[in-house]
């Protein structure tokens, strides 16, 4: 029995992730087969602010299942209800993500499924090999799932998402497979649908589960080994078990055994389990004690959320049945009421403006012709259709499109040029009168996008002092919609602001983020040189070998950003300005600034350029930007054709001698009057030489003076006057 609430089950559970890490590099661990409590365990790591809201979060619900447990009696405990007498039916979408996804046939989910829905309701056949003394515990939940028969855009479906990928395997540590642009699939809504991702899982993983609200919410859900499906190519790990055993963790209930590596001081916080030292491995027979049960009926290694062999899982008990009950209509009751698994029902008549294809979110020219995907969503073949584009709630441009678009198909349309002044614009686009008729279904008519445009610059100078961020003419690319980069005040190499990328508490491995400057016309120059503040830390020593690394890097692009060419790139040693890693967020000193200065001369006379600062996070620690600025050189067209300019010519204070190019060989200049008397000199060494040098005439009588450019192979000689 692990009757432990409140605080101190808090406090221990706390400890035990605490040290979670550092028992992993002291004992000789057992493969792991479920990854969830790793995960929780990293996540946690990397923000504390979330282990703190998950264990407060955690405290409450226990007190309110000890509450519970108090009141309920004995015959409620026995069959695991909460009282309710109606069906809990959640709907449920398997997306298979597998270089072959048909690999995985429709008969197989169907049986998983079947095994799940068995499993839950405690109708499982295999139930009967229960011994007769732990049938008291035996729970029947009231939990079912379904196959979902819509998708979230209200779209026919079987429930089934096959998705190619060209990935061999998926790490949990990642969570690529929930998303596309990483090579998975994104998840449908988790207000309506239970998300279960069906991939090949690295490391003979069997598979993971999320915890109500412990991190991202579009990674809620469940992800399982194909090869452990039914029929699948996992022996003794085949039976349909393991997805019982994730969705277990998706309701709140936490491995039997307490996760202490046999401590015997962990807990699953359910009272109806016995005490437990470690996972099972295997599938015993009758009675098994181990360090922590050493007498009477031993160790529930039946119970789904244990590491037997599927043969040997058969059953949640009493208390489990009850907490997951009680978690669903705590956290997840919006399934209750979701029409996932309500069946389509077209109308005659029903056209969806499904994506705005253009504009993208920058254009660089003045104009722009929007376009955007339909799909016929009726059961009557669409003939026409009326487009409308609205700028700024301007004047409605008015696109006939004409063509045949049969039930259920999509098509592009390009529809009518726009004009656009400098500025951040709304996009409003809708459709109408489908077949000349009027839409039955007006939910799916329209969408909005935003465009911003700016002439191009010569110039930048932005150290992020202003009120508005992005500034003018800048913008991000955020394409997760998670942590991005962002404006701070009082933490700067110069004024009062910066901006920030939070890598510390960014929760997804390897997201991109972008912050582009104004497009800059690059006209009529010798020289262009990018310089930039820069201030960053790892986590993890710097030292360490294959360790994913926070990538800081700089892009131009030549066509408005749709390709890019990286210009500098640094990582882990070469990216921070500091000489520690930092385990807690890093906020740099004034001297933990760099300024970095990227040499754009390749560059010269490019026209319109754009440059962006991309950030690739890899777990690790912030970095920081200030003081941006893209400068220009032109050089003096009589000193490109002469190589040798002296100016002013007259001249009363100060004399400038000019070379260009850079003038490797020369070794001295020297300044002489009529008389030809040397009167200055400045020798330069050798690989030293500059293109500028200065010389004060200002104590010299008028009259005229020569001026000599010694090289090694040559001598130089302009006349000036001093007035």
């Amino acid at each position: 029995m692990k009757k432990l609430f409140g605080v101190c089950l808090i406090l221990l559970f706390s400890l035990h992730f605490n040290n979670l890490f550092a028992q992993k590099n002291k004992l000789v661990q057992k493969q792991e087969q479920c990854a969830t409590m790793d995960n929780l365990a990293t996540a946690f790591k990397k923000n504390p602010a979330l282990k703190t809201r998950f264990n407060k979060q955690l405290e409450e619900f226990n007190r309110t299942m000890s509450q519970r447990s108090a009141k309920q009696t004995g015959t409620d405990r026995e069959l695991g209800t909460t009282g309710a007498t109606a069906v809990y039916t959640i709907p449920v979408v398997f997306h298979i993500v597998l270089n072959n996804p048909a690999i995985v046939t429709d008969a197989q989910i169907l049986v998983q499924l079947d095994i799940l829905n068995k499993d839950y309701a405690g109708a499982n056949a295999d139930s009967a090999n229960l011994p007769d003394y732990f049938k008291p515990i035996f729970g029947k939940s009231a939990i079912q799932f379904c196959l979902a028969q819509r998708t979230p855009d209200g779209d026919i479906t079987s429930g089934i998402d096959r998705v190619a990928t060209t990935l061999t395997s998926f790490s949990p540590s990642d969570n690529a497979v929930k998303r596309t642009v990483a090579g998975g699939i994104d998840m449908w809504n988790g207000d309506k649908y239970l998300n279960i991702w069906i991939c090949a899982l690295g490391n003979n993983l069997l598979g993971y589960g999320t915890f109500p609200n412990d991190g991202i919410p579009d990674h809620q859900g469940v992800v399982i080994e194909y090869r452990s499906l039914p029929g699948g190519s996992y022996t003794n790990y085949n039976g349909g078990k393991t997805l019982t055993h994730e969705i277990g963790h998706y309701f709140n209930l936490f491995h039997i055994w307490g996760d202490d590596n046999g401590a015997c001081t962990g807990t699953d916080f359910i009272d109806d389990t016995p005490n437990q030292g470690d996972a099972t491995s295997g599938c015993p027979n009758g009675v098994k004690t181990d360090n922590c049960t050493t007498s009477g009926n031993g160790i529930l290694y039946q119970d789904y959320m244990d590491y037997s062999n599927d043969p040997c899982l058969v059953l949640f008990t009493a208390m489990q049945v009850d907490r997951m009950q009680t978690a669903l209509l705590t956290y997840r009751s919006s399934l209750l009421v979701s029409d996932g698994c309500t069946p389509v029902q077209l109308k005659t008549v029903d056209v969806q403006l499904k994506t705005i294809v253009a504009p993208n979110q920058r254009i660089c020219t003045t104009s722009f012709t929007p376009a955007v995907i339909i799909r016929n969503k009726g059961l009557q073949t669409l003939t026409s259709l009326v487009i409308k584009t609205v700028l700024d709630n301007g004047t409605p441009q008015i696109y006939n499109w004409s063509g045949s678009l049969s039930s259920l198909a999509a098509a592009t349309i390009n529809l009518n040029t726009v004009t656009i002044n400098q500025g951040i614009h709304s996009v409003n686009i809708s459709t109408t009168l489908p077949n000349g008729a009027t839409d039955e279904n007006k939910t799916n008519d329209s969408l909005s996008t935003t465009v911003q445009y700016f002439d191009a610059v010569l110039s930048v100078n932005e150290s992020f002092e202003g009120t508005t961020f992005p500034p003018q003419g800048w913008d991000i690319v955020n394409p997760d919609n998670l942590i991005t980069w962002k404006k701070v005040t009082g933490v700067a190499k110069t004024g009062n602001a910066s901006v920030i990328m939070n890598n510390f508490n960014y929760p997804v491995l390897n997201q991109l983020d972008y912050l582009r400057m104004p497009e800059i016309n690059v006209v009529n120059v010798d020289s262009a040189f990018l310089t930039f503040q820069v201030a960053a830390a790892t986590f993890t020593a710097t030292s360490t070998a294959g360790n994913n690394w926070d990538t800081l890097e700089v892009l131009i692009s030549r066509d408005c950003g749709l390709t890019y060419t990286s210009l500098y790139k640094k990582w882990g040693a070469t990216l921070v300005t500091t000489a520690i890693e930092h385990t807690d967020s890093f906020v740099p000193a004034s001297n933990e600034w760099r300024r970095d200065s990227i040499d754009l001369t390749s560059y010269n006379n490019a026209g319109r350029v754009l440059i962006a600062f991309k950030n690739t996070n890899g777990f690790e620690n912030n970095i920081y930007l200030d003081d941006v600025n893209f400068r220009t050189i032109t050089i003096n067209p009589n000193l490109k054709a002469a190589g040798f300019l002296v100016t002013p010519n007259p001249a009363r204070d100060n004399l400038s001698v000019q070379f260009y190019p850079n003038p490797a060989k020369l070794r001295s200049i020297q300044l002489y009057n009529l008389m030809g008397q040397k009167i200055a000199e400045k020798n330069i060494p050798a690989g030293q030489g500059g293109t500028i040098y200065n010389f004060d005439i200002r104590r010299y009588a008028g009259g005229t003076f020569i001026v000599r450019a010694v090289f090694t192979d040559k001598v130089l000689v302009k006349k000036i006057i001093k007035q």
